[in-house]
């Protein structure tokens, strides 16, 4: 699960009442949609910074308006979000799952 690079926010999460599979699960459903955004935005800032440096070797005019590089951020965020695949998302979830244990394990030592 190496190919998600994200950082989630656990911090209003209560970890000690996280105990049973179920648990996990229904805690990484809450937090799915909010991941998805932020991986969809991650995409959309690396995409932003290639096309940048395409029109700037290509001799293209820039787009370097920080409001336009943040409203194309967020609405590739917001559309990665929406067309995800089911398997996407399943495998996200997965991911959430695993680094909600981790999080818990690392702040209970």
């Amino acid at each position: 699960m190496s190919k998600f690079q994200i950082n989630i926010d656990f911090s209003n999460i209560d970890l000690a009442a996280l105990e049973t599979e179920e648990d996990f699960q229904r805690e990484a459903k809450i937090l799915l949609p909010k991941v998805l955004v932020k991986l969809g935005e991650n995409v959309g800032e690396k995409t932003w910074e290639e096309l940048q440096q395409g029109l700037k070797g290509s001799g293209g005019k820039l787009k370097s308006s920080q409001s336009e590089k943040r409203r194309f951020i967020q609405e590739t965020g917001r559309t990665y979000q929406r067309n995800a695949s089911n398997r996407e998302r399943q495998e996200l979830q997965i991911y959430i799952v695993e680094q909600l244990r981790q999080h818990k394990q690392q702040t209970h030592l």
